[in-house]
């Protein structure tokens, strides 16, 4: 057998089991073949001598332990069986198949005849390490075999902290992170508790990989009128009884600074939200709105007069019983 053998060869495939097979059924596997296609009972088939001597090969690699650790090993780093070779056109001298060649049959050239692959001394890592020029025997890894596996570098984490109006209207803040300062820009209508992913402002990669990433939480701080939600600003305004009883106009201030005339529908109930279209956050995905929650304002002293027109009120109007169904709505289910 020889070395491109190895790479082309699936044994588990010959054997008709898994990779994760174990001896038992690698056993079975075998026996049952063998005494399928055993010459003896196919006298004069080609194939079933051609197959029998492949189910051959196959156990005699699968059934030791250190030739099994060697093929998957190899056959990994390979591809699953792709054919390699080196030099000009034609597959010149120096391919793949002579590096095995070196290797398992003491630097005979690739082709010279069919050997069994045989490790001595520190094994499979001197293997690895003639392939890729670590030499020796030694410990086995990436660096130690001549190259190194590229890696991805660790992500980070990392909180700030912004006022409202900064994180409505966006910024570019500098942070610390690891010894180093970042500047990143935080888009406008950042929630507070986001998680804000910065690609490649993490710990740089090894081998050739990518930086990893920065995961940056926002903290947000109140504001003392206005809520973020998604890109519409909320805010709560207090109406008087009469305002939400007969309706009116009235003003409501935004973040920019400027007020707005919001008309409150006669008959208004309390809780009530208003919309207030383009008074929100502008990002690049559009602009919000201001979403007004009418509240009305129960006035907690009353003059003689006051409370003279509101008795009178009570008793011209029509009594009607507001909580009429509210026992019945309880008791459903």
């Amino acid at each position: 057998m020889t070395g491109q053998d190895w790479i082309e060869k699936d044994f588990y495939a010959a054997l008709g089991v898994p990779k994760d097979a174990d001896d038992a059924a690698i056993k079975k596997a075998y026996r049952k073949l063998a005494r399928q296609h055993h010459p003896d009972q196919n006298q004069g088939d080609a194939k079933a001598e051609s197959r029998f001597k492949e189910i051959g090969e196959a156990y005699a690699v699968l059934s030791d332990a250190e030739q099994r650790k060697q093929y998957d090993a190899l056959r990994a780093m390979a591809g699953g069986g792709a054919r390699f070779q080196a030099g000009g056109p034609g597959g010149g001298a120096g391919g793949f198949e002579d590096i095995f060649g070196a290797m398992f049959s003491g630097g005979a050239p690739a082709g010279a005849g069919q050997q069994r692959f045989q490790t001595g001394g520190g094994g499979f890592e001197d293997i690895l390490g003639q392939m890729f020029g670590g030499g020796g025997a030694g410990g086995f890894g990436a660096r130690r075999a001549g190259f190194q596996t590229a890696e991805r570098g660790a992500d980070l984490a990392a909180a700030t902290t912004l006022d409202f109006r900064t994180a409505v209207q966006g910024a570019t803040v500098e942070l610390g992170i690891d010894g180093k300062k970042v500047t990143t820009r935080i888009p406008a209508g950042v929630n507070d508790g986001q998680k804000l992913r910065i690609r490649g402002k993490g710990r740089p990669g090894t081998g050739g990989g990518e930086a990893g990433d920065l995961v940056l939480t926002v903290h947000v701080k109140p504001h003392p009128v206005f809520t973020l939600s998604g890109r519409d600003l909320r805010a709560t305004v207090p109406v008087t009884f009469v305002e939400a009883t007969l309706g009116a106009q009235v003003d409501v201030p935004t973040l920019s600074g400027e007020t707005v005339t919001l008309k409150v529908p006669a008959g208004t109930p309390s809780g009530r939200v208003l919309r207030v279209k383009g008074r929100g956050v502008g990002t690049a995905k559009g602009t919000g709105d201001l979403l007004v929650t009418v509240q009305v304002a129960v006035p907690q002293k009353l003059s003689k007069k006051a409370k003279e027109a509101l008795e009178a009120f009570a008793a011209a109007s029509d009594h009607e019983d507001v909580r009429a169904d509210l026992a019945a709505r309880a008791a459903q289910v």
